[in-house]
């Protein structure tokens, strides 16, 4: 059992909200634990041995983030929880500035110190006299860290940007994208499209294209792929495969506990689709969200062979395609309240060692709803979960992102307008639309920086109905451009242009 005495502003906390919180043990896999808050103490009763540390919500200076501790080992005396981010914080600031090998990289000197000058803080909050001293001083050390993170994630891709516009590697290809409204087709919807990205990312719904069984409706994206070969825009397309709730027709259910009638349906659906589409799609988004969705209580043997399955069929019906396995929420924090799921980077290195055919990695990372793999994380933690890939040998696809632009909560959206965007936390203030244009700037930054990074596709282009992140379009439902989208092509011009 994990205790953490919480300190608000200097004095024993009275409220604090455990909405999205979870326990994560090695490897930053979530556990199960239950979390329960009374008289200034959180209390963690994880129900496995050793280390583990509490990622939360968490309040600063500078913004209002998930963040997490150290794995800490169980004591008798309850740790201090402001002290313990603060000092996860400064764990991996440590580690990234090693890690990409900035103690000696002459013009990262002012990073250094500012380092250095935070971390002496953080150690005279060890020493301090008593909680609430001791809290002050983790507070503050805590916002100045994530302030800093944030400035070293945004100049360690400067530094990879220049090179790429240095020998041109950016232009002419700059892998930007967007999801399609496969009902958006007025004219000027599909102008901006043609005028701002390279290719558009055509949604698959089997809700939407077998809507009953043998009710098979293409119309839709047939218009689109049409439209892409005469704007000669690339198409990628998919998923092929989601479990996600709003991708399922609901007669699929009708066979949930019948896994061999399940698994050839799907390789059924796989195959009329990528038969029907296979000249026109460069890149396959074949399966999406197996390790986050399990509607179906699969074990993790059976999620294993449809993934292989369905990318063996894309491979020999479209070898000229890219195919790529697409993961929801990179965090994780999912896997600590259904044990059916699986972590994400554990999913995808099993892909890897398991020899699954397929050509790249895709993750989405959305931001701003107040549900499990959707709360606001720090650029630092942004650009960290991203190197994961690194390892696993396989390109990357940021295959969708967004945030909110407003922070009213009666958008028609996707969640159908119930949940707060406040309530997910906040990149340093409440969601504007110069916030959005700030941050997706940031982002993009960082993600076209990784030389393994290979597109970025922003999730909705207008907010019209169902969009997906409250207001998180590039433009209004009037198709009028936000200041997300102005920022969007001011970027695009400056990666075109060499130096």
């Amino acid at each position: 059992m994990l205790r953490f005495d919480v300190y608000k502003q200097g004095r024993k906390a009275q409220e604090v909200d455990l909405a999205g919180a979870y326990v994560f043990g090695q490897d930053a896999i979530p556990v199960r634990a239950d979390l329960t808050f009374a008289a200034g103490l959180i209390t963690c009763a994880k129900r496995v041995a050793g280390a583990c540390g509490l990622s939360l919500l968490w309040e600063t200076a500078s913004g209002t983030f998930m963040l997490p501790t150290t794995r800490l080992c169980e004591r008798n005396e309850p740790y201090i929880l402001n002290v313990e981010l603060a000092r996860g914080q400064m764990m991996r600031i440590a580690q990234k500035i090693e890690e990409w090998g900035l103690f000696d990289f002459p013009d990262a000197a002012a990073i250094c110190a500012e380092f250095d000058r935070i971390n002496h803080r953080f150690v005279e909050s060890l020493h301090a006299p008593g909680g609430e001293a001791a809290s002050l001083l983790a507070d503050r050390a805590l916002a100045e860290g994530v302030t800093l993170g944030e400035k070293m994630a945004l100049f360690h891709a400067e530094i990879f940007l220049g090179r790429k516009r240095a020998v041109g590697a950016a232009a002419p290809r700059l892998g930007l994208g967007c999801v399609v409204d496969l009902h958006s087709t007025a004219p000027g919807y599909q102008d901006i499209l043609r005028d701002t990205f390279e290719f558009i990312s055509v949604p698959l719904p089997w809700k939407h294209i077998e809507p009953r069984e043998r009710d098979l409706q293409y119309a839709q994206i047939d218009n689109w792929v049409a439209w892409a070969a005469r704007s000669r825009r690339a198409v990628h397309a998919g998923p092929l495969l989601s479990f996600e709730p709003a991708y399922l027709p609901q007669w699929l259910f009708l066979w949930e506990n019948d896994y061999e009638t399940l698994r050839d349906l799907i390789y059924e659906h796989i195959q009329r689709i990528v038969k029907r589409y296979e000249k026109q799609v460069r890149v396959w988004n074949v399966v999406s969200g197996l390790n986050a969705y399990n509607g179906f209580n699969l074990t993790f043997e059976q999620v294993m062979e449809l993934t292989r399955m369905s990318c063996f069929l894309v491979k020999k019906l479209s070898p000229r395609s890219q195919v790529v396995v697409d993961l929801a929420m990179p965090w994780g924090e999912y896997y600590s309240r259904n044990q059916k799921t699986i972590p994400p980077l554990m999913y995808a290195d099993m892909a890897v060692q398991s020899g699954i055919r397929f050509d790249s990695f895709g993750i989405q990372m959305y931001m701003g709803v107040p549900v499990d793999g959707y709360y606001v994380r720090d650029l630092l933690q942004i650009s960290a979960v991203m190197d994961e890939f690194v390892a696993l040998g396989k390109p990357l696809h940021i295959s969708a992102c967004q945030v909110p632009g407003d922070m009213a909560s009666n958008a028609r959206d996707a969640w159908g307008g119930q949940l707060s965007v406040a309530k997910a936390g906040q990149w340093h203030q409440p969601w504007n639309q110069r916030l959005q244009a700030e941050w997706l700037q940031a982002f993009y930054r960082i993600a076209l920086s990784k030389p393994y990074v290979e597109s970025v596709t922003w999730r909705d282009l207008a907010d019209t109905d169902g969009h997906y992140i409250p207001h998180g379009g590039l433009c209004r439902d009037t198709l009028d451009a936000k200041l997300a989208y102005r920022e969007l092509k001011n970027f695009r011009g400056s990666l075109m242009r060499r130096t």
